[in-house]
């Protein structure tokens, strides 16, 4: 049995031994075949990337010379001359199908969209390192791949060589190899459709948009590179949706409109701003040419506009039909051309911006605040006026008007009022004025009015005074200030074309020369032209000019009226009165000058330097008698508003050693009503500090008693437009002796200015006035001839004191 059984397994490891030994052959032939086969395709393939490598290389480099070439040719690239080289390298090099050369910027240079059997490259041309189009060639590959076919028979037919002598070895465990191969194909191909299935749900999600998680395949065969690929593209499809939704969330947010149309100008897609701004929504204009929302009554086309990148101006129609002004870009996607490529637009819509610049337009010749023609609106009239005049040989008149005093009004009720008064006066003159006249504002409170189409002759004259009259007598009217009656009045002044003036500078010029002549005649008055009235415009600079150089030439003076008191007919005072000496021209009075000061604010330097010299002159009074009586100073609008006046005042007392006492500040009556609230605040300081205050020209103004003892004062003096005529006018006596008894009344001292006459100095006695002053005593004196008066008066040798006997 031992034996049986040693052959018995001797068959069995000999059946193994074959089995073993065919089982090693069929592997070594399937190796060797698949070892055969894949070194086969890797030569090919190898041999084919070579040979495609050099050719791709040989060509870039034949396109690189070709390119240089191109880019020297001063012609250009689209010459004739460019034609030939391309047209002499084809026939050189039979390799080449076509070359052609663009307009265009491509990425880079090398390979683009390669079709079978050609290689399609492209170079850039470039020139000073700027690039000017790009050279593009295709190239046959057929030979390549007619070598590389070769090479694989040749291959294949050494392969079947070797191969013959194996097939015997092979025949005898085929069937064995076969079932192996069997059983291990379908293990593999059981784990392959396992993750081909998994490879199959992915697919399914990324068309649903759930990326999930990558493939957790790792392999290194096809199925592997295959789920890398797929991992790749997932990632890539992620991105790209994300991108989109970012692009999508910026154009929904957009402020502008954005309308992308094909090349044909059919709307492809708009943004929410384009659905806000014109009211359609978005699948009301996809499909539709974008001409549906031009409104090409106004604007060109857009949807065949070959320039549509440059930036423009054009009108949008709204779904209601509503034209809407935007300003618009555009930009071509796709392609180099309009005809060629998409467009995108991006419109704003300048509604706003346009109704500024009407707007604009509007206030550079309309005054903002009056509605009627601003300066330069209004000489531009003038000039077109006067071209018409001109041509229908007639003349025109210009009436220059300012509201007299208009200042009260701003400082007493603030500017806001001002405004409300210049529209009322604006309304006043345009309804009294003829319907063919034009008016205009020169400035705040100065209007002008051409009054065409007339004759300069004596019936013109007198319906031109009529209408003048009537424009004085309609701005006379009451105003209604916050509540408050006031009365104001205007000036006017008055020049004719071309008798005048033969421009509109100079127009204007003598009109307002008559008007300066109106107001100086005391307002609410109107005048015509003469040329004298230049002159005087002219002779007002130059003593303007003058002016201001009196203090550097020492020219003004301060004189003294004396003030006599009625009862003893003693000196007990003085005001002082400011002069100027004028060389060439002597004393100029205050009423030439002080106008002038006022208007420039020389009024302020002039006020102080009065106060200076008076406590100056007082000191040296008091050298000689024990008290030179009070002294009166004029003090101005423009002195009391200086925010350091009360400080400036102490100081000039206290560096002469003047009491304050000494000092009497006259204030006019309609300083007193500009803004009672503070200007009662600032007397009442000056009061503390013991300064007397007084009213100068008491009865020319508009206060009450009632305001009239709200305020510190303690002397009213009348004004001598009262007293001039007290003797013989009974309403300047009654004027002058209700403020007599009105000051006993309120015991305040009264003093009587401009007495020239013994007869009103009867009368003022008569009616128990306090104190007198004026030209019956003496002209104003200088400082030496007052003390002189006093020195006299002490000795009792006063030669005045037999007027009041």
């Amino acid at each position: 049995m031992g034996k049986g059984i040693l052959p018995r397994y001797l068959i069995i490891v000999s059946t193994l031994a074959v089995v073993v030994v065919g089982v090693l052959l069929s592997v070594y032939y399937g190796q060797y075949r698949w070892l055969a086969s894949g070194v086969i395709d890797v030569s090919v393939q190898q041999h084919a990337e070579s040979l495609s490598s050099a050719f791709e290389k040989r060509s870039l480099d034949s396109l690189h010379l070709l390119a240089g070439n191109l880019a020297d040719l001063e012609a250009g690239i689209d010459s004739p001359e460019a034609t030939k080289i391309l047209n002499d390298q084809i026939a050189v090099d039979s390799n080449i199908e076509k070359l052609s050369v663009e307009a265009g910027t491509a990425a880079t240079a090398g390979e683009t969209q390669p079709q079978p059997g050609i290689l399609a490259l492209q170079y850039p041309i470039l020139r000073n390192g700027d690039r000017i189009g790009t050279l593009v060639g295709e190239f046959n590959t057929s030979w390549m791949q007619q070598e590389t076919e070769a090479l694989r028979v040749r291959l294949l037919a050494e392969e079947a060589q070797h191969r013959r002598g194996s097939y015997i070895w092979a025949g005898a465990f085929t069937l064995v190899t076969l079932l192996l191969c069997g059983a291990v194909i379908w293990l593999i191909s059981r784990a392959q459709r396992g993750r081909i299935r998994e490879l199959i749900v992915q697919a399914d999600k990324l068309s649903d948009a759930d990326y999930g998680e990558p493939l957790r395949i790792v392999r290194g065969d096809e199925l592997g590179r295959l789920a890398d690929v797929f991992n790749n593209m997932r990632d890539k499809l992620q991105r790209t949706t994300i991108s989109r939704d970012y692009v999508d969330s910026v154009l929904a947010n957009m402020n502008e409109a954005i309308i992308i149309t094909n090349s044909e100008g059919l709307i492809l897609r708009v943004n929410a701003a384009t659905t806000r701004l014109l009211g359609f929504e978005e699948n009301e204009l996809v499909g539709h040419s974008i001409d549906l929302i031009v409104d090409t009554t106004k604007s060109k086309s857009l949807a065949i506009d070959p320039d549509c990148v440059a930036p423009k101006e054009a009108f949008l129609l709204s779904k209601e039909a509503k034209s809407i002004p935007v300003s618009y870009t555009g930009s071509i996607v796709g392609g180099d051309k309009a005809e060629s490529g998409d467009r995108i637009f991006a419109a704003q819509n300048i509604t706003e911006r346009r109704r500024a610049e009407q707007r604009i337009r509007y206030l550079a010749r309309i005054d903002a605040l009056t509605k009627i023609p601003n300066r330069m609106q209004f000489q531009h009239l003038l000039q077109r006026a006067i071209a018409r005049a001109k041509r229908s040989n007639r003349a025109l008149c210009l009436l220059y008007i300012d509201v007299d005093r208009f200042k009260d009004i701003n400082d007493t009720f603030g500017h806001l009022a001002g405004d409300t008064t210049l529209e009322t006066v604006a309304d006043r003159l345009n309804a009294a004025l003829p319907k063919d006249s034009v008016i205009g504002r020169l400035a705040g409170d100065e209007f002008a009015v051409i009054v065409d189409r007339i004759d300069k002759t004596t019936d013109t004259k007198t319906s031109l005074d009529t209408l003048c009259r009537t424009l004085l007598d309609r701005l006379a009217d009451p105003f209604y200030v916050q509540g408050n009656e006031v009365f104001m009045t205007a000036s006017m002044g008055i020049a004719f074309y071309p008798s005048d003036a033969p421009d509109v500078i100079d127009l204007i010029r003598n009109a307002d020369a008559a008007l300066y002549h109106a107001k100086k005649n005391g307002g609410n008055v109107f005048s015509y032209y003469k040329p004298e009235m230049n002159e005087a415009s002219v002779e007002r600079l130059m003593t303007k000019s003058k002016l201001k150089r009196s203090f550097e030439r020492n020219e003004l003076l301060v004189h003294y009226q004396p003030k006599y008191n009625l009862e003893t007919g003693e000196v007990e005072g003085a005001e002082a009165l400011v002069r100027w000496e004028l060389p060439g021209r002597g004393i100029v009075l205050p009423s030439d000058f002080i106008p002038i000061a006022e208007e420039s604010n020389l009024i302020i330097e002039i006020g102080e330097w009065v106060l200076d010299r008076v406590c100056e002159d007082f000191r040296y009074w008091q050298n000689s008698v024990s008290y030179p009586g009070r002294v009166s100073v004029n003090l101005s609008l423009k002195q009391l508003r200086q925010p350091n006046f009360i400080n400036r005042i102490s100081a000039i007392l206290r560096s002469y050693e003047v009491s304050p006492t000494s000092l009497e500040l006259e204030i006019t009556e309609t300083t007193l009503m500009e803004d009672p609230v503070r200007t009662i605040k600032l007397l009442d300081e000056l009061y503390a500090l013991g300064l007397h205050l007084a009213i100068d020209d008491f009865g020319t103004g508009y206060s009450s008693l009632s305001a009239l003892q709200q305020f510190p004062i303690s002397t009213l003096k009348i004004d001598q437009s009262f007293v001039r005529d007290v003797v013989t006018n009974p309403d300047d006596a009654t004027i002058v002796g209700t403020i007599i008894q009105m000051g006993r009344s309120l015991k305040k001292d009264v003093v009587a200015e401009g007495v020239e006459t013994e007869e009103q100095l009867a009368y003022l006695q008569k009616m128990e006035c306090a104190y007198v002053q004026g030209m019956l005593f003496g002209d104003p004196m200088n400082a030496d001839d007052y003390l002189e008066l006093l020195l006299a008066q002490a000795e009792g040798t006063n030669s005045h004191r037999a007027l009041f006997a």
